[in-house]
């Protein structure tokens, strides 16, 4: 047989790996491995430590399972310690969470400043503030276009008495509760101040931030043209609303300013008539809830449910203020969470992102703002803030103190 040393392993047979395994002390095991279960040379190199532990191989003495795993992955490491391609199939390197011998922990360092690289390299446009200020401004500018365009159909506003409330099965279920709308309005500030600790946090905010304003933008925009085009009748009677208040044009300017230094907020003292279709505040709880939950981690269970809850109990918040017919709320939460998916599914997909052709032509905000971003954003998470010096040990100090 030739010498195993002088060939390549990806070319072993089953007889050589029976031979390398007798020649490191492992002859015991040579029938198991290559007989019963022929292993070659491809699959000693894509073996693992839990494959040697668990069925069918099920090695049962430890000893034994930590020596032959050192081996293999001293071998593996010396054929490619990064990447492994058997005949066109692709698989990363990758090693048990368990405990390792000196060599597999330096395989694994070596591994993870590979993986690390590569994903600081891919998510590259994390310092491209510039894109995020865009998507600032283009949301700030369709908030004030909103503003505006709120006040305008608050003077188009039907008259109660000639047009009372549409007929709706849950506003006529639900009694009013008159501080209900307030609470909504609780329920979005908490879920505000819970998103603004994610992006604290989060080491990619600038993309959060990127993506969370081109979201909003987009479906406020949306909000303009729908609510400008059908003006609904006043969902309830308790509702204070009539027409032609703001006549002219710099009123109506005076006004939209008011609403944007509100904040579009009742707890503000912004109130409008005339802007249901459909429901801003249903738009913003749930593109919150979306967002924590998905730049959370996913064990974080408490926290996804306390959203969901809190986007639900603001939905329902709203129809017993009366505020909103139902399908206003309706259409606000399909269309916010169908392109919060929708817009992350693209992201997420190189392949429809840059090989079809559609996406830049139906989608042209999306491919400017994701232009440098590949894949899925990690939720890693960072202080954001340098430590003091004076808070910090000098390293030849430390050393020093150590010495002594």
């Amino acid at each position: 047989m030739e010498d195993n040393n002088m060939r390549e392993t990806l070319q072993w047979t089953c007889e050589d790996t029976a031979d390398w395994l007798t020649k490191n002390g492992f002859g015991l095991y040579a029938n198991l491995l290559t007989e019963v279960h022929q292993i070659d040379g491809k699959a000693l190199l894509l073996l693992t430590e839990n494959d040697l532990r668990s069925p069918p191989l099920q090695m049962q003495v430890l000893g034994d399972v930590k020596r032959l795993w050192l081996k293999i992955s001293q071998l593996q490491k010396r054929q490619n310690p990064l990447n492994l391609e058997l005949n066109g199939y692709h698989r990363k390197y990758s090693l048990d969470q368990t405990d390792y011998g000196e060599s597999v922990f330096v395989a694994r360092q070596f591994a993870e400043e590979k993986i690390q690289h590569e994903l600081a390299s891919r998510i590259s446009s994390v310092s491209e503030t510039w894109r995020t200020f865009l998507s600032f401004l283009y949301a700030f500018l369709v908030f004030c276009l909103t503003s505006f365009v709120m006040t305008v159909v608050h003077d188009r506003v039907p008259d109660m008495k000639k047009y009372p409330p549409l007929p709706d099965i849950v506003l006529d279920s639900v009694p009013l509760i008159p501080w209900a709308f307030m609470m909504c309005e609780l329920t979005g500030i908490v879920l505000v101040s819970m998103w603004i600790a994610v992006l604290v946090l989060h080491k990619h905010r600038m993309i959060l931030l990127r993506r969370m304003f081109a979201l909003s933008g987009t479906v406020f925009l949306l909000r303009c043209v729908t609510m400008f085009v059908t003006s609904l009748s006043v969902p309830g009677v308790h509702l204070e609303c009539s027409g032609k208040m703001y006549g002219d044009t710099w009123t109506k300017l005076s006004r939209a300013f008011e609403i944007i230094f509100g904040m579009g907020m009742s707890v503000n003292g912004v109130r409008t008539c005339g802007d249901y279709m459909f429901s801003g505040h249903t738009v913003v709880i749930t593109l919150l809830n979306f967002f924590i939950t998905e730049y959370t981690p996913r064990r974080w269970y408490y926290l996804h449910t306390a959203c969901w809850v809190l986007n639900l109990f603001g939905i329902f918040f709203i129809l017993a203020a009366h505020e909103h017919y139902s399908i206003d709320v309706l259409i606000a939460f399909y269309i916010s969470s169908r392109l919060f998916l929708y817009y992350h599914t693209l992201a997420n997909s190189r392949t429809l992102k840059h090989e079809d052709k559609r996406t830049k032509a139906w989608f042209p905000l999306f491919s400017f703002f994701e232009e440098h971003v590949e894949g899925r954003v990690p939720n890693e998470y960072e202080w954001p803030l340098q430590w003091p010096n004076f808070l910090l040990i000098p390293k030849n100090n430390e050393e020093k103190s150590h010495g002594d």
